[in-house]
């Protein structure tokens, strides 16, 4: 496989995994959505190195022409794109359906007609809502506690259906709470150090007790190759995950200790989800994707989070990384 299209290459990990890619020798296409401000996303801010040497095509996930045009003479497509805010969900459900579900539909149709080589699909943890039994394996039940996982269980039965209905090379990366340089604010651990970053000692937060399996965004990409790669992922379902599991809570702390300030947590009434609608447990058993893929993470343990968060924390303080965050707000 040569010539490889990433969906959803503007966002964060998508933009990751794109360099990544460019710098592993593949030719690649970055399918970005389409904006008349011309913006690429994260790929806007690639380092020079990468700069000029992928493709890019604007489209949108949910209109098939444009999919299958931009696959055409593509070998294997890395499909990121999606719709993944939890809290924007519960009052635009109809968009995460025509997204997240509608748009796998679209890159599994177009990979039958033209003869795709591999098609990576991307899950979430979110799709096992509060876990039933740790560490959560590939089949623990699927539970959709909310608009948006539903719609990623959706998408996954999709992406499925078209390996055992058509033999379509389908794999399904399943990430874990994936942190790291260009996560939106939506997202918590973000949201905690741009808080600080700007000055703030009292920290908004929901709710801080539950926990989860954070996989740093550079694990989180050598996952996505590694699957890339081998043949045994066809048909399987394969979790990436740190196999630690800390609480909100403990996490605040642990960036407030690497960050030498002392904070303080204060409840946002807004930033708490309806109470059947929280994940309180995430905790991915990566045994799979050791056994399979022979894919382990860099960033596991205590040791590695810390690792990990001292380079989000890193990228965050440089003031032009920064100034792109909101952080006066609560960011849906």
């Amino acid at each position: 496989m040569k010539k490889i299209l990433v969906t959803g290459a503007d966002g964060f990990i998508g933009s990751h995994l794109t360099e990544a890619l460019v710098r592993e020798g593949y030719d690649t296409k970055a399918f970005v959505l389409y904006n008349s401000f011309n913006s690429w996303g994260w790929l806007d801010h690639c380092s020079d190195e990468i700069k000029g040497k992928f493709e890019v095509f604007a489209g949108d996930i949910r209109d098939p022409n444009g999919v299958r045009t931009a696959m055409k003479e593509c070998d294997a497509v890395l499909h990121l794109a999606a719709l993944i805010a939890i809290p924007y969900s519960y009052h635009s459900p109809d968009t995460y359906v025509d997204t997240n579900i509608k748009g796998t539909l679209n890159i599994v149709q177009a990979a039958k007609d033209l003869n795709i080589i591999k098609v990576i699909h991307t899950s979430t943890s979110e799709v096992y809502g509060t876990a039933k039994f740790v560490p959560i394996t590939e089949e623990h039940p699927l539970q959709g506690q909310s608009p948006y996982s539903a719609s990623k269980i959706g998408a996954d039965q999709i992406a499925m259906s078209f390996y055992s209905s058509f033999d379509t090379p389908v794999s399904i990366i399943r990430p874990f709470n994936t942190y790291g340089p260009r996560q939106s604010a939506r997202a918590v651990i973000p949201t905690i150090i741009t808080q600080i970053a700007k000055g703030s000692r009292k920290i908004k937060l929901g709710a801080v007790h539950p926990t989860r399996d954070f996989n740093f965004v550079k694990d989180t990409v050598s996952g996505f190759i590694t699957a890339l790669r081998s043949e045994k992922g066809i048909g399987q379902v394969i979790n990436l995950g740190s196999n630690y599991e800390i609480s909100v809570g403990d996490t605040v702390q642990t960036i407030a200790k690497l960050m030498n300030v002392e904070i303080e947590i204060e409840s946002d009434d807004q930033r708490f989800r309806p109470e059947k609608s929280e994940v309180e447990r995430l905790w991915a058993s990566n045994i799979k994707a050791k056994d399979l893929l022979g894919w382990t993470p860099e960033y596991g343990g205590m040791d590695g989070f810390e690792k990990g968060l001292k380079e989000t924390i890193t990228w965050f303080l440089d003031e032009k990384n920064l100034m792109s965050y909101k952080t006066g707000i609560y960011n849906i």
